[in-house]
């Protein structure tokens, strides 16, 4: 292999593209001549030059990588190397990848730490694409390619079809009465690489963005007050608006913010329960919910509703509780796997990180 090998990255994390990108122009043979945060993006740049080797994620915004993957290898038959979380060798998405074109499977696992493993990343992730390079590849129809594997079926109406499954992690919180103290201790003691977490504390209008200002002065993590539409970010805590409803979505294997107007819920706007539900519906086992000091029982069935999905949930006792109202609620309806003071939070919160 006299010539460079041409790689283009596909990834939506620009930390990932970035460590990418170095480890395979460490390589003599192998040149990175593009990349791209989505499948849209990448498919606008093969149309002006087509890469001898693709390396593509499943877990993506707009389309996740294997319907890019069907779609490509129907048009473009490029050698592709998947660089996922989900596709552990011999998984059903491994198994489906593999029926649809790919011709290596690398774990994401295997780039992390990459400073003190710098040198086993390098030659895994080079030898997999040279060995991809060196590949037959053959074309496959749309029809023939969906025929041949029936392995895993997405369905579109479904966010947690296997085929959108996503290992991003949220963080959901309630408060009420004493919360805006109780949120500062917690916010202020975890780190700033936690997952994502959405906050519904009861506020009125007007009160919630200077509320997540004053409180990002103090903390490790990014605070502020959610927007509609803005993308779940780790390291980020969002604060549902004041006289706003604020729900969890999914769009591919992505996380994203809802705010939206609508009826009281449980005498609240924004409602603890409207989040928790919306978490559970789109988040499931991959989410941990914590239920704070508060009057009331806002959030006790949507905490209930996400145990029910797989979600680890917490509720605050009663001891440090101004209020031991909607924790006990949640304990009461048997939604909490654990009930744990204020000061152990943000252990349980580093912990599930």
């Amino acid at each position: 292999m006299k010539k460079s090998i041409k790689v283009l990255i596909i990834d939506d994390s620009a930390l990932v593209r970035q460590t990418l990108t170095e480890i395979i122009n460490s390589d003599d043979q192998l040149e990175v001549v593009g990349t791209a945060a989505d499948p849209y993006f990448a498919a606008q740049k093969i149309k002006t030059f087509i890469p001898d080797v693709i390396t593509l994620d499943v877990e993506m915004p707009r389309m996740d990588g294997l319907t890019f993957l069907k779609t490509l290898m129907a048009q473009y038959p490029i050698p592709v190397v998947i660089i996922s979380s989900l596709t552990q060798r011999g998984s059903q998405l491994a198994l489906r990848a593999f029926d649809l074109g790919a011709i290596e499977i690398v774990a994401k696992s295997e780039i992390r730490n990459t400073k003190e493993h710098l040198e086993e990343s390098c030659i895994r992730i080079t030898d997999a694409i040279k060995a991809a390079y060196m590949a037959p590849v053959k074309r496959k129809s749309l029809r023939t390619a969906a025929d041949e594997s029936p392995v895993v079926k997405p369905d579109p109406a479904n966010p947690n079809s296997p085929i959108y499954k996503t290992t991003d992690k949220v963080i959901a919180v309630g408060a009420s009465t004493g919360g805006t103290e109780a949120l500062r201790f917690l916010l202020r003691s975890i780190p700033a690489n936690c997952p994502g977490i959405l906050i519904t504390q009861h506020m009125p209008p007007g009160f919630t963005k200077s509320f997540a200002d004053q409180v990002n002065t103090i903390c490790e993590v990014t605070v502020k007050e959610a927007t509609d539409g803005e993308r779940v970010m780790r390291g980020h805590a969002y604060i549902a608006p004041g006289g706003r409803h604020m729900e969890l979505y999914r769009s591919g294997a992505k996380y994203y913010i809802r705010i939206r107007d609508g009826e009281l819920v449980n005498r609240h706007k924004p409602s603890v329960d409207v989040l928790f539900n919306s978490i559970a519906k789109h988040a499931g086992q991959n989410a941990l919910g914590i239920i704070m000091t508060g009057m009331g029982r806002d959030g006790a069935e949507g905490l209930l509703n996400m145990k029910s999905a797989g979600a680890k949930t917490v509720a605050q006792d009663e001891k440090s509780s101004v209020v031991f109202g909607m924790p006990k609620e949640a304990i009461k309806l048997g939604a909490a796997d654990q009930v744990l003071s204020l000061s152990d939070m943000p252990q349980k919160v580093r912990a599930f990180s």
